[in-house]
């Protein structure tokens, strides 16, 4: 007879094999997580929902549901609080945990490895171990079918699995276990059997003999079904043993930055113009001997980083980086071996910078008080949020300092792996290469060649406030060789930053210009303060800053005095003259009014192709003129959200207007410009021969309507409403032209004036 002990430990066996199935998927999912703190998170899921269910067995089935999502509810909570807590994350419980509730699936998919227990990142493992849990142990303990029972717990661990991909071991041990756990949930009987003997005793002979037979048919052919299975699965399972999971993360759009972040270079001649603006306050403190100087601390000052940029098309230098949401805690940077590291902290408060990109030494560590996103590759971060005033935070960073004595026999890599870094895209300037090539001669080693530019740019050039901003190719050629009298060899630290970085490309070292901050460590950070500096990569020293900036008081030479990009081909004036007289006497020159020879061009043709010449440029202007007109109306009828094309159909109709002589002014409300283009349309007809569709007042006055409703109530307006808009405005358009003289028709299709407008922003 089973004692009343008996029967309690063979009732538990089954809860304790669900909450070690749902347990042993927050320990899968764990190994992509800093700490233990969301596998015991999600082992207290498990078993809080196995119990519950387990405590509430006597009730009605469709009470317990709710009972225990009340318990859950409880559970989530108090996770939420705790890992706020322990990752200082700022804000109420109810903040957080509606902030975790809107991004929780998307910031665990995009977090970077490890991934940081925070509320975000805890909420959607242990809400679903809790859900997992209460499933398995309804269907299980309640119903007693186990295998089904085991369902939830096994979808659980395999999606544990999936998120965790290819970025932790294979986790066999917790496989074994999750199979081993399983299979003793099986083998434990139940307690479901009354009385554990024969179920067919009680049955006929005849009864009983079929019974068994069938039940002895079905065993039979559940060993050959699993046996089957086996030999078919086996193989293919084998073969993916060694296989490479899928990443999840590379289905969900990481953070971006913001345009104005793509290519922060282009706001240093901004800063520039207003050097007193506050952008930050910063206070620094050098965790080394240096810190017990302040004198010596504030002496050698920090270079705040805020930017890398890596890629350049000739036109634009871009940041370029993946960023992935990331905890206090960042993945450290393995420092080159030739290197010394420094532990720099500095707390930041924001001020006047906007954008998202979070200003830092590198190369940053640790975060707090800001939730970040992070870019190994460059070491930058970005606030995904972006930046406010009154946003304070603590950086932490280990700043790196090659050893100066190893620089001058140092080599720079090359491969795929730097090709980035190293390529120079098509349409270099002739003069540039050769100025590369000339500094490159006389300079074999790579850090030579990197001094090199970086002092002929220092003595050659100087640096200006108020140089507008550009660093393409054409800007990058007047900068080094345009007239000195004519704003020529002369920029801000972006065009300094972005010709050293080009000319190292040209001569074969890896790149890349850096934006960010001149600061003392303590005090304002202004506008003043930012600027750009390029870095070259060396081997086994990592990323060298250079500073092509012209020294205080350094008054700059002509850069004609140390290069004269001489042409290929020059012309015969240039030609040096002979040394010694001809020994013969020259050929006679033939007279003005000769004719000409063999080998002469006669008058008529030169006149005809000359004017046939002329012709053709001016037809080809005036198709390219006729072209452009024709794109921009295509444009603003056809192009971006409904919003958009509307206000495209208004400026076809006020360029109409001015075509026809009847422009409008910027201050007149829409419905009045309608009133004035009825007007204009009907003395056009009186005037001209008008022989085109009519467009009546109302249809111009719908125009209106639609124009002052994307006005008023962005993002309310249809795509039919801007198809009728551009129904309208064409109609008008045609109308209006019609009615001109041939002519004015002719002018009407080539006129400029549009696209003139066209650059300027609309009202």
């Amino acid at each position: 007879m089973v004692t009343r002990a008996g029967r309690l430990v063979r009732a538990a066996v089954l809860p304790l094999v669900l909450i070690g199935l749902t347990a042993l998927a927050g320990v899968a999912l764990g190994r992509v997580y800093a700490g233990g703190l969301l596998a015991w998170l999600v082992v207290g899921a498990a078993a809080g929902s196995v119990l519950v269910s387990v405590a509430a067995r006597r009730l009605p089935s469709w009470l317990v549901a709710p009972v225990s999502i009340a318990a859950m509810a409880g559970w989530t909570l108090w996770s939420l609080r705790l890992a706020a807590t322990r990752a200082e994350v700022p804000g109420g419980l109810l903040e957080v945990t509606a902030d975790a509730a809107r991004n929780g699936i998307p910031r665990l998919l995009t977090a970077m490895i490890p991934v940081e227990p925070t509320p975000d990142t805890v909420l959607v493992p242990v809400v679903a171990a809790w859900l997992a849990g209460l499933a398995g142990a309804e269907v299980a303990v309640r119903t007693g079918r186990v295998l089904l029972g085991y369902l939830p717990a096994a979808g659980l661990y395999a999606a544990a699995l999936y998120v965790v991909g290819p970025n932790a071991a294979p986790a066999v041990g917790a496989t074994v276990a999750f199979v081993a756990v399983a299979a003793l949930g099986l083998a434990a009987p139940t307690g479901t059997a009354t009385g554990g003997g024969d179920p067919t005793a009680d049955l006929a002979p005849r009864v009983r003999a079929a019974v068994r037979l069938r039940l002895a048919a079905s065993a039979a052919l559940g060993v050959a079904l699993v046996v089957g299975l086996v030999a078919l699965l086996g193989p293919v399972v084998a073969k993916q043993v060694d296989g490479r999971p899928v990443d999840p993360r590379r289905y969900v759009e990481p953070p971006q930055v913001q345009t104005l972040d793509e290519n922060p270079l282009i706001r240093i001649s901004g800063w520039a113009l207003h050097p007193e603006q506050k952008l930050l306050d910063v206070s620094t403190e050098r965790l080394s001997a240096e810190a017990a100087d302040p004198a010596a601390q504030t002496a050698r000052g920090v270079r705040i980083r805020l930017a890398v940029l890596s890629d350049y098309d000739g036109v634009t230098w871009r940041v370029g980086a993946t960023y992935r949401n990331a905890g206090r805690i960042l993945p450290a940077a393995t420092a080159p071996r030739d290197s010394t590291v420094q532990t720099v902290r500095q707390q930041i408060s924001v001020a006047e910078l906007s954008g998202r990109l979070l200003p830092a030494v590198a190369t940053p560590q640790e975060v707090s008080g800001a939730r970040v996103a992070y870019d190994p590759a460059s070491g930058t971060l970005i606030r995904p949020e972006g930046l406010t005033p009154g946003l304070r935070y603590t950086v932490t960073s280990a700043e790196e300092h090659p050893d100066s004595n190893l620089l001058a026999t140092a080599n720079v890599p090359a491969g795929d792996e730097v090709a980035r870094v190293l390529r120079v895209a098509d349409g270099v300037p002739d003069p540039m290469r050769r100025l590369a090539a000339q500094l490159a001669e006389e300079n074999g080693a790579p850090f030579a060649r990197a001094s090199a530019i970086e002092q002929f740019l220092a003595e050659h050039y100087r640096v200006v406030a108020d140089a507008p901003s550009g660093h393409a190719y054409p800007n990058l050629g007047f900068f080094l060789f345009g007239p000195r009298n004519g704003g020529g060899q002369e920029g801000t630290s972006e065009q300094f930053a972005a010709a050293f970085a080009v000319l190292g490309r040209l001569s074969g070292l890896p790149t890349r210009v850096v934006v960010g901050f001149r600061s003392s460590g303590q005090g304002p950070v202004l506008a003043g303060d930012a600027y750009a500096w390029p870095e070259v990569l060396f081997d086994g020293l990592g990323w060298v800053s250079f500073d092509p900036l012209p020294r205080p008081d350094n008054e700059p030479r002509p850069v004609e005095e140390d290069f004269r990009p001489t042409p290929e081909d020059p012309p015969p004036s240039e030609a040096p003259a002979p040394t010694a007289e001809p020994s013969a006497s020259p050929e006679p020159v033939a007279a003005a009014d000769a004719p000409p020879g063999r080998d002469g061009v006669p008058t008529p043709v030169l006149v005809a192709g000359g004017s046939g010449g002329l012709l053709l440029v001016v037809g080809a202007l005036l198709l390219t003129l006729m072209a452009m007109r024709r794109s921009l109306t295509r444009s603003r009828l056809g192009r971006g959200d409904p919003g958009q094309r509307i206000a495209g159909a208004w400026r076809e109709v006020t360029d109409a207007l001015r075509l026809a002589g009847r422009p409008v002014g910027d201050d007149l409300a829409a419905t009045e410009v309608a009133g004035h283009a009825r007007q204009a349309l009907a003395d056009a007809r009186a005037d001209g021969p008008g022989d085109g569709d009519t467009v009546d007042g109302p249809a111009v006055d719908e125009l209106a309507t639609l124009l002052n409703q994307v006005g008023f109530a962005p993002g309310a307006t249809t795509p039919e409403q801007a198809a009728r808009a551009a129904e309208v405005a064409s109609a008008y358009v045609d109308t209006l032209r019609s009615a001109r003289p041939w002519w004015g028709r002719l002018l009407w299709s080539i006129h400029p004036s549009p696209l003139r407008r066209a650059r300027q922003s609309p009202r």
